[in-house]
């Protein structure tokens, strides 16, 4: 078989969890997967890198796109100030993979994304166990925001917040001016719930980067003086991933829910027996059954008071209660709000033509399924519709999630 026959029959495989593809011409050297490894080849006990499901969860993936006509110089991104084309809002998952899956139809199309963050790509699944794997802060960027958007020939505004849309004019009020959009694409994710009793100026929210990049370093540079006593509120996917990451990196942690035991109603009571029991020889203590109260500084310390009366005074607090999308965008652009915004089950469309959204703040018939999986499918159904190509019809399904919780992980 020739070189060229070889080349063309490598195949890609998308995992159902978290949306990594394995390439089987690249491999996964990290894993022990090299270079040319095929499917059927790699071990039934190998795992996902990124979240840690089986190679049982992966599944055959094929990318459609239209190659950028041969000989036609793209325009400059900074060329496109002037021309109504296509703005996102947001650099996160989606945000970067809707650019990319536009760019994949459309070589030409002026593509503008709006982000308040520093628009850096990277794999969000990896902060919650960047510690256990030994990832160092500046080994979680994939690529720069820079790099990305010169990748892709996008106009890139950062640390810019989008204010408002006038639906009437196609026009996104921005802190750095208003844009006008032939098309509208929201993509600015969902935010940690904020709670009165947590006040935002005491914990940690850890949605990001950026604010897992902050609290990384200032947890690391005390941890050189002396041991850090860190307290998670809540219980759920994150918060018990965390806690198993930073107990494992030898801080003492207290985890504490309001439901009884861990990952309650996600995971099984006999499963929630073994998590605790994986924990039991790390510093991490779980404390069920407890609502807080209020959260003080006091001696240095936060004190964190239960209505049951305990107190307990750690070093540093995270907020991990639960992810809620923000309404302004969707309000001021009179969109339909159902749980998130609310999208055509098919095609992704928002009630306004020529505004669709993706990811973690929209809601399909009330639901709010806030994966990485299916964002890479929402991306390539959006660009397709957007760009005058036939899309297929989204299929919204709930995806394979791994509990990436080392010490005893789950699939659920």
């Amino acid at each position: 078989m020739s070189a060229r026959l070889v080349e063309a029959a490598w195949r890609q495989y998308i995992c159902r969890a978290c949306g990594l593809i394995y390439d089987e011409k690249e491999g996964d050297p990290d894993s022990g997967l090299q270079a040319g490894t095929r499917y059927e080849d790699i071990p039934d006990d190998w795992s996902c890198p990124l979240c840690g499901v089986t190679k049982a969860d992966f599944e055959l993936y094929i990318a459609v796109s239209i190659p950028p006509t041969i000989g036609v110089k793209l325009p400059s991104a900074s060329g496109t100030r002037g021309q109504a084309g296509i703005v996102i809002v947001g650099a996160g998952c989606a945000g970067w993979q809707m650019a990319s899956a536009l760019r994949d139809l459309d070589s030409q199309v002026p593509i503008t994304i709006v982000t308040g963050c520093s628009g850096d790509v990277y794999d969000k699944p990896l902060l919650s166990v960047a510690i256990a794997k030994k990832l160092p802060l500046e080994r979680l960027v994939k690529e720069t925001a820079s790099e990305a958007a010169e990748r892709l020939n996008v106009r890139l505004l950062i640390q810019t917040h989008a204010v408002s849309v006038s639906a009437n004019a196609s026009a996104l009020r921005t802190t750095r001016g208003t844009l006008s959009y032939q098309n509208l694409v929201l993509a600015h994710g969902a935010t940690q719930r904020q709670l009165p009793e947590l006040p935002e100026e005491l914990c940690w929210r850890i949605n990001d980067l950026q604010a897992y990049g902050a609290f990384r370093k200032r947890i690391e540079a005390q941890a050189k003086k002396e041991s850090q006593q860190i307290a998670i509120v809540g219980a759920g996917l994150v918060g018990c991933e965390l806690a198993n990451d930073l107990a494992l990196a030898g801080h003492n942690v207290c985890l504490l829910d309001i439901n009884a035991r861990p990952l309650q109603g996600v995971i099984s009571d006999l499963e929630s027996a073994d998590l605790l029991h994986a924990w039991e020889n790390l510093p991490l203590q779980y404390v069920g059954s407890v609502q807080i109260s209020s959260v003080h500084l006091v001696d240095g310390k936060r004190r964190i008071q239960t209505h049951d009366g305990q107190i307990f005074d750690v070093d540093h607090v995270i907020s991990a209660t639960g992810l809620t999308t923000p309404s302004q965008l969707a309000r001021t652009a009179g969109l339909t709000w159902n749980n998130g915004i609310a999208v055509d089950p098919l095609t992704l469309r928002t009630n306004i033509s020529n505004i669709h959204a993706l990811g973690d703040c929209i809601s399909i018939d009330g639901d709010a399924y806030r994966f990485i999986e299916p964002i890479n499918r929402q991306a390539r159904i959006i660009a397709a519709h957007l760009t005058g190509n036939k899309a297929d019809a989204y299929l919204s399904r709930r995806p394979v999630v791994r509990v990436k919780t080392s010490s005893r992980s789950f699939t659920i």
